[in-house]
């Protein structure tokens, strides 16, 4: 027996928590993106003294390890890019706690925020934050990620909730950050260095989270648009008019016929786009702003506002968006889902331009996603065994990114750098400001054992799309 595996059985209380047989470590190797990585041992921790043991033998015989969810990362965020250690923190769902007093929750790295979100209802309050992937992802991964949602234009992403955490660092030692005060300004704020570092810089074991109380009503509606790019510029003005939604979510053409062709729901597919608009608040102020953003949308041209007449018809039309994911992977076996991030006011050129690069580079690319907050997700679909149709793709990626910086934006709003985004990092941060962070995560994790590999570009990394 090898001394890495005797020391972590010496730690683990349990040897069935540990895994190194091929047929196992495999399901480790992957994620949601692209690339695949053997791993060498998996551990499932459920304490925080499991965690900070398999981290301090770790450090001290400079074995990377790389924290895990449920994989459901789209940038590449878990994968084992040199091996060692993959800490699945996914069994860890021990604790959930609501403290309605206080109006949060304190819960284990691998409760999910679905179940967070519903144990909050119980007591009348919400976990907004709402990730696609919510019913399956961690909550340990959103920290990791900053993970975000339709929900994100409103009330912000996962960092705008967690006021406290608790943290392994790569050293092996246990830190606590925050609390369960709404105001703490003591010092550097490590909560909001921690959530969103992409497991770089700790391994989160524990957070407090903040809960919003439910909003007293909704309501849904559905505009349809000849011209996607009046379609943003209705995005524009709702916002500019002062009216802030719950949820302002758009799917092109591509992605309603394909929504239609997988499970049809009656949406229009005539149309050019449609937003959906969800309201959320007192019930006579989302009358008011459901005519307000009703003239809106007719004055930029749009073809017809739709005003869903229950429950049931609303969340028909959030379950057709629900399902472009799904849809539009029938159409060919390869998706790239990207999150390309404008201001608001720059949507409708962001729009056009996304147009060009379709035509340009001759790529099935589909547009849907968080148009409210400018968090846009340009999906393309392929067929990863055409090498030259993935070379088209692969500029056409390239161009997104760079276009997106270009009007002001970001490379992520929402999934993160991991591997693949990071040879564009010093695009939008420049040297110096990649430098900055790289100084950061020397001087937390001076033997480079968390998560190695990630964010910051390896010499001579370029932007892939293959899994060779």
């Amino acid at each position: 027996m090898n001394q890495i595996l005797q020391l972590l059985k010496q730690n683990i209380q349990d040897d069935a928590r540990i895994f190194t047989e091929k047929a196992d470590l495999v399901s480790y190797s992957f994620d949601a993106s692209f690339g695949s990585y053997m791993p060498e041992y998996v551990v499932q921790p459920l304490t925080t003294e499991e965690v900070a043991a398999v981290i301090k033998l770790a450090n001290t015989h400079k074995v990377p390890v790389y924290p895990r969810g449920q994989g459901t990362s789209l940038s590449g965020g878990p994968l084992p890019v040199r091996g060692g250690i993959v800490l699945d923190l996914s069994r860890w769902t021990s604790k959930l706690e609501i403290d309605a007093e206080n109006m949060l929750a304190i819960v284990s790295p691998g409760v999910t925020a679905q179940a967070i979100n519903d144990a909050a209802l119980l007591h009348g309050l919400i976990y907004p934050p709402d990730p696609s992937s919510m019913n399956i992802a961690t909550i340990g991964g959103n920290l990791a990620e900053n993970s975000g949602g339709p929900k994100g234009l409103k009330y912000g992403v996962t960092k705008d909730y967690v006021i406290g955490l608790e943290v392994v660092t790569p050293e092996g030692n246990v830190i606590r950050t925050g609390g369960k005060t709404m105001k703490n300004v003591t010092g550097y704020d490590l909560t909001k260095l921690i959530v969103g570092s992409e497991g770089t810089l700790g391994v989160i074991t524990e957070a407090i989270l903040r809960l919003y109380p439910k909003p007293k009503a909704t309501e849904t509606l559905m505009a349809q648009f000849d011209d996607i790019v009046d379609a943003g510029r209705a995005i524009s003005s709702i916002l500019s008019a002062g009216i802030i939604p719950a949820k302002l979510e758009i799917m092109d053409k591509a992605s309603v016929e394909a929504v239609e062709a997988y499970r049809p729901s009656g949406l229009p597919t005539n149309i050019d786009a449609l937003i959906l608009i969800e309201l959320d608040g007192h019930p006579e102020a989302i009358k008011d702003e459901i005519k307000r953003v009703n003239d809106v949308c007719i004055k930029e041209n749009a073809r017809a506002v739709q005003i869903a007449q229950s429950k049931e018809e609303a969340a028909q039309l959030w379950q057709a968006r629900k399902l472009v994911s799904p849809a539009i992977v029938r159409l060919k076996p390869t998706k790239i889902s990207e999150d390309a991030t404008v201001p608001r006011s720059k949507i409708p050129e962001m729009f056009q331009r996304l147009k060009e690069i379709r035509e340009k580079y001759n790529v099935d690319l589909v547009v849907f996603g968080h148009a409210g907050d400018g968090n846009l997700h340009p999906n393309i679909i392929a067929d990863e065994r055409d090498a030259e149709e993935m070379r088209r793709v692969e500029k056409a990626v390239e161009e997104i990114f760079r276009t997106a910086i270009e009007l002001g934006g970001t490379l992520s709003g929402e999934h993160g750098i991991g591997t693949l985004k990071a040879p564009f990092m010093e695009m939008e941060l420049g040297a110096v400001g990649v430098d900055m962070m790289k100084r950061i995560k020397q001087a937390w994790d001076p033997n480079d054992i968390l998560n190695p590999g990630k964010i910051f570009p390896e010499p001579n990394q370029r932007f892939v799309l293959t899994n060779d």
